[in-house]
Order: structure tokens, then C-alpha cells, then sequence
């Protein structure tokens, strides 16, 4: 009886998420019974109420894989479970429809619509992310977001295997997980399952782009602006105009694109996208160093700010005006070299210099921070001069991108097992502390004696924590914020008058 009872509270809940209608009940059951080989329907006692989605879709998928539908790895009861979700969701144009008759009256009802679907069909992994460690640092540059990644399930040692044995017959479609030919994709080893994946439809810049949701969002309504084309992330004055004409349309939301270049761009590289989101960072409320003129462009107020990171804030009323300042600082960023501070715009035909662009919306006037970045290495620091330096990359050694950025560590999933062993060796007790945590852990211990006790150990771990992505921030930043890199940035911001 407990599959029944899975199916009825699974057609409940579809219904008490207005994603099926009444009429829908008897047909979704009955697709779903057939996913599940069942040729009829036993109607279940009452049971205690207490289960979700993502709990009655892992309970099928058990059903399933116990009677042999399915096989028991993970990656065949996601596939399978997403195949059941399926039957529950509408139809890309149905989504698109009803998403765009919200959008006429508010486009904020448009998009509580899009990710309460996001969510409710477990496209967006809601169970995954509650297990994220998620916290806040006071720094000097604000309340900076700390979160240690837990949300991707570990796999199972066989599925590892089979997703190697499988890697020399991979086929290239999707060309990858941001292309639109995900919609609906029912997944494979080694492969996400999408049959329950939606996107909406949009125009940037006369083109086609897509809205969708992030499937382990990192903040609220965490979305993907991508291309309707397979082709490399670009920044310049086109990137320019589709982030200021989106957040024109949804100005709840902010977006911002990742750098273009290895070491200081994202981890996807190879399909132009952006993220955004009704959230906002600490890199938002930064304030301002000093303003300065922009030659040009009269009506565009524009200023450094108080960040770890190089940021120029530009301000207005006209995003046409916006797009072309932030045009002249990019192409004026791109052949910017200053010796003094570490900064060479190329190596031999190489260019170093990018930028990270966030687009927002503030009443009626438009709002863009440029990020100066630059991806050049050396001998001292192989990874990248402008890239967490050595001693911080036992909490974070990956690429900065603009999450990050933005003030919003995403650490990962090894640190909670390995702070927990530094609480211990603070506490006294017998602990597996890593190698490369050992001389941060002595000098916690010897700076926090006093105050150190069961109590409080977790708290100054945290504390500590939060100041190393401050630094990891600061490494990051092309002008340091020292009398020397404000002098060298006033130095670079005086050549755009």
C-alpha cells in the first residue's frame, strides 16, 4: 500500500501547488502508474501528512528500483524520479504563456510564479540545499555570506566507474548543461536529469535569450540568463546592453555576468550566460570612496568603491548612456598596464584584463559595478597574482567568479568535516587536523585562548573563517586597499575624465 499512498500524496501536493488541475488527477495518476508498471490503482488509507516532493519522488524511485523498473544507482532513480515529475508540470508553452499573462500586470508575480514551479517540481533541489552550512561575517567592507557547499550528493563508487567506462562513448548533446536542448532532457550517466526542467523565453539585445533557475541556488531566486546559442562568454558593449535591458524588465532582480577569461571567469566558460536574482550582496551597499567625471558621458555619475575588489559604480537615468560609459572603461581597462602594482594588460599577444559587470535597478535609475579584473600568473603565484594567494586556499582555491565577487563565499563541501576536527584540536581533544590547516589552526588557538570553550569554539571557527574569504576578496582585488592601491586606482580612474 505505501506506493499508493506515495502516488495519492504526491497527486495532492501537484494539486495543492496548482500544478496539475482537478481534471488533471486521473490522468497524471495513471501516467504515473505506468512509470511504475502498476495496472491498477488501490485506493490507501489515511497516513500521517508529513512528507514533501523531493520525499515522495525518492520513495517511488526506491519502489521502483526495488522491483528492478530501475536500476538502484542514484543517477537512475534522479532520471526517474524526473520522469514522474514530468507528468506533473505543464509544457514549456504553457509555462511561457502563463508566465507572460502574470508578467502584464507585475513582473514580479511573473517570477514568483516561474520559481515556485522551479521548486515545487524538484528542478530546483530544495532537500540538497538545506544541508548547506550558511552563515554571516562582519567585515570591513560589510556583511560578507558564507556558505560550505553541501548541496550536490556524493556518488555512489559504481556510478563513478560506469560514468568512466562511459566517458569514451559520450555524446555531445546537449553541447552542455546551459544549453536549451536541457528542456526536458531525460539525462544518462554522468548526465543531470532535466525531463522536469522549464525555461522561459525571452529577447536581449534582439536576440533570444532564456530565464531559468539555478537547480542548487545560492541565494533567493538565484536565476541563468543564457543564449539562445552555444558560443563563448564575451564581455563588451552587447553583454553591456542585455544586462541593463533585463534588469529594465524584472527590476526586482540584479544581473551580473562572470569575467570572460580562465582564473578570473566562472566555471562554464564555453555558453554566454548571466545570473541574477532578487538578492541583495554586500558589494551592493558598498559605499563610495570618491566620485569622478567620465569623460563623454556628462549624465552618468561615476565612483570607486570601499570593496576588496576593484569596483566602479556607474549611475543613471539612461541605459543607453550606461552602456557606452561602461564601453570606454572596459576598452580603456583591456590595454591598462601598471608595473608598480602588478598590473600587465598582455603577454605577448595574451590579454590579462577583464571585467565583471552587475546590472541593477534603483527607482527610476540604472546602476552597473564594474569589476577590474586581470588573470595574469607568475612563478610566486601559478594559480594567479589577482587569485587567493596560498596561504588562504585551504578554505577556498577556486576560481573567484561573481558570486563571489559579490560577497557570497561558496566553500567547499570538505570543510565541514575539517572544521569540525579544528574545533576539537582547539578544545584539546584528539583531533585529524589537515596539514594544511595546521598553522592557521595554532594561531586561532593562540589568539582565542582566553575566550576558547565548548560554547564559543564553533563561533570564533566561523569568525575566522569569514576573515579568510576576506582576504581571499582582497587577493583578488587588481588595487589593493592600501594608501599605494588607491593612489595607483585614482591613477587609472584619472585617465577616463
Amino acid at each position: 500500500m505505501e506506493v499508493y499512498q506515495a502516488i495519492k500524496k504526491l497527486l495532492d501536493r501537484a494539486l495543492a501547488c496548482e500544478m496539475i488541475k482537478q481534471q488533471d488527477e486521473i490522468y497524471a495518476r495513471n501516467q504515473i502508474m505506468a512509470l511504475l508498471a502498476l495496472d491498477e490503482f488501490i485506493e490507501p488509507g489515511a497516513s500521517p501528512d508529513g512528507k514533501g516532493i523531493p520525499d515522495l519522488l525518492e520513495a517511488l524511485a526506491d519502489y521502483a528500483a526495488g522491483e528492478g523498473i530501475i536500476g538502484g544507482l542514484d543517477f537512475e532513480g534522479e532520471i526517474f524520479a524526473s520522469k514522474i515529475m514530468n507528468v506533473l508540470i505543464p509544457r514549456p508553452s504553457e509555462v511561457n504563456a502563463l508566465f507572460y499573462e502574470k508578467y502584464k500586470t507585475d513582473p514580479n508575480l511573473a517570477t514568483d510564479y516561474f520559481y515556485e514551479l522551479s521548486k515545487n517540481s524538484n528542478y530546483i533541489q530544495t532537500k540538497q540545499i538545506a544541508k548547506n552550512i550558511s552563515y554571516t561575517y562582519e567585515s570591513d567592507y560589510g556583511t560578507l555570506d558564507i556558505t560550505i557547499n553541501l548541496s550536490k550528493p556524493e556518488k555512489d563508487p559504481k556510478q563513478i566507474a560506469i560514468e568512466r567506462e562511459m566517458k569514451s562513448r559520450a555524446t555531445a548533446y546537449p553541447k552542455c548543461l546551459l544549453c536549451i536542448e536541457n528542456e526536458g532532457y531525460a539525462g544518462r550517466i554522468g548526465y543531470p536529469a532535466r525531463s522536469n526542467h522549464r525555461i522561459i523565453g525571452l529577447e536581449l539585445g534582439g536576440e533570444p535569450w532564456y530565464l531559468q533557475y539555478s537547480p542548487y541556488v545560492y541565494y533567493n531566486e538565484h536565476c541563468i540568463v543564457l543564449s539562445a546559442e552555444h558560443r563563448d562568454m564575451k564581455i563588451g558593449r552587447g553583454a553591456f546592453t542585455r544586462l541593463l535591458e533585463f534588469v529594465g524588465k524584472f527590476p526586482a532582480y540584479f544581473l551580473g555576468s562572470n569575467a570572460d577569461l580562465p582564473i578570473v571567469g566562472g566555471s562554464i566558460l564555453s555558453h554566454d550566460h548571466y545570473q541574477g536574482g532578487k538578492y541583495e550582496f554586500a558589494m551592493a551597499r558598498a559605499r563610495e570612496i570618491y566620485s569622478f567625471p567620465l569623460g563623454g558621458f556628462p549624465n552618468v555619475e561615476a565612483a570607486a568603491l570601499k570593496w576588496p575588489l576593484s569596483v566602479i559604480r556607474l549611475r543613471g537615468n539612461d541605459p543607453n548612456e550606461l552602456v557606452g560609459a561602461a564601453d570606454k572603461i572596459y576598452e580603456s581597462w583591456k590595454g591598462y598596464s601598471d608595473p608598480d602594482v602588478g598590473i600587465e594588460a598582455f603577454t605577448g599577444q595574451t590579454r590579462h584584463n577583464t571585467i565583471t559587470p552587475i546590472a541593477r535597478k534603483r527607482g527610476h535609475q540604472f546602476e552597473m559595478d564594474l569589476v577590474l579584473r586581470n588573470n595574469r600568473t607568475s612563478a610566486d603565484h601559478p594559480l594567479g597574482i589577482f587569485h587567493p594567494h596560498s596561504d588562504v586556499q585551504h578554505i577556498k582555491k577556486e576560481n573567484i567568479g561573481l558570486i563571489e565577487v559579490m560577497g557570497l563565499a561558496v566553500l567547499p563541501a570538505r570543510l565541514e568535516s575539517e572544521l569540525k576536527e579544528i574545533e576539537r584540536y582547539l578544545l584539546g581533544e584528539e583531533a585529524d587536523v589537515k596539514d594544511y590547516h595546521l598553522a592557521w589552526a595554532g594561531e586561532m588557538k593562540e589568539r582565542h585562548t582566553i575566550e576558547l570553550s565548548p560554547h564559543t569554539v564553533s563561533a570564533i571557527v566561523r569568525k575566522n573563517v569569514g576573515a579568510k574569504f576576506a582576504r581571499v576578496l582582497e587577493d583578488a582585488g587588481v588595487f589593493k586597499q592600501t594608501e599605494e592601491g588607491k593612489r595607483a586606482f585614482r591613477k587609472f580612474t584619472d585617465l577616463l575624465r
